[in-house]
């Protein structure tokens, strides 16, 4: 039986999410006996560029050299699997940022900065081109990176959280750090998946993963206003991993507040 064919690529990004795959080491040696591995420059030399089953795309798009390989290899893989959350909603690289992009390539490189830097505002995968499974995470789950694998294998696509973090902070049974404690935790509008993990050490969410679907901003904003947070500071919050979050709800609460 022919093995599936895998490539992993990076685009801008941190290599976290490519580095978490590498982290598997108990599980490394089984998945690549199961899938021939074509192209994976952090992992391999000799990577050859071909028709492939998945691939698995990490970063967001934030050049135009990243836009064109990405379309690229939609073009070559069958399933185009987005990993972590840069390549989801964008992540840190297309947080709020007031400061014109051309000012800030001159500040940074100089004159010639824009004629040398093909920047575009970052965006996920899926503003561009057909996303088949997107798995966040600021870096990716193993957990849920070894389901993907083993369900490829399968035959099957899998279907990843889509509740509130808080759902699994009630059943971890751990206190509410927004309610209870007035912390500027995002766990009711973030997409759950990770146990937890922060809220189980006495953190609060940051909002890592992204959004669940349908979030109730306005719900959030309330309580965090009700707690003392400026409007402001909530929405920079709310936009560090997230490209172009829908804040309308928010712009509401804010006209509410002027009227009454």
């Amino acid at each position: 039986m022919t093995k599936p064919k895998i490539e992993v690529y990076g685009l801008s990004s941190c290599a976290g999410d490519q580095l978490m795959i590498l982290n598997c080491e108990d599980e490394i040696l089984e998945i690549t006996s199961k899938v021939d591995i074509s192209s994976f420059i952090m992992a391999q030399t000799g990577n050859v560029e071909t028709e492939i089953d998945i691939a698995f795309v990490e970063g967001a798009v934030s050049t135009e050299r990243d836009l064109r390989y990405l379309k690229d290899i939609r073009k070559r893989a069958v399933i185009l699997v987005a990993i972590g959350t840069c390549a989801t909603w964008g992540g840190i690289y297309s947080c709020k940022n007031d400061i014109p992009r051309e000012k800030l390539l001159k500040e940074v490189y100089g004159e010639k900065g824009q004629e040398y830097f093909d920047s575009i505002p970052a965006q996920p995968l899926k503003n561009f081109v057909k996303v088949d499974l997107s798995l966040p995470g600021c870096p990716i789950e193993k957990r849920w990176l070894l389901r993907v694998f083993a369900s490829f294998l399968h035959g099957d696509l899998l279907e990843v959280p889509n509740f509130a973090l808080c759902s699994e902070c009630k059943m971890m049974e751990y206190e509410c750090l927004l309610v209870e404690r007035g912390m500027f935790c995002l766990g009711p509008v973030t997409v759950g998946g990770c146990k937890a993990r922060c809220p189980g050490y006495n953190i609060p969410c940051i909002g890592c993963h992204g959004p669940v679907d349908e979030a109730n901003y306005a719900s959030e904003v309330q309580v965090l206003l009700e707690k003392g947070y400026s409007l402001e500071d909530i929405k920079r919050k709310i936009g560090l991993f997230v490209s172009n979050p829908d804040l309308k709800q928010i712009q509401f609460k804010k006209e509410e507040q002027k009227n009454g």
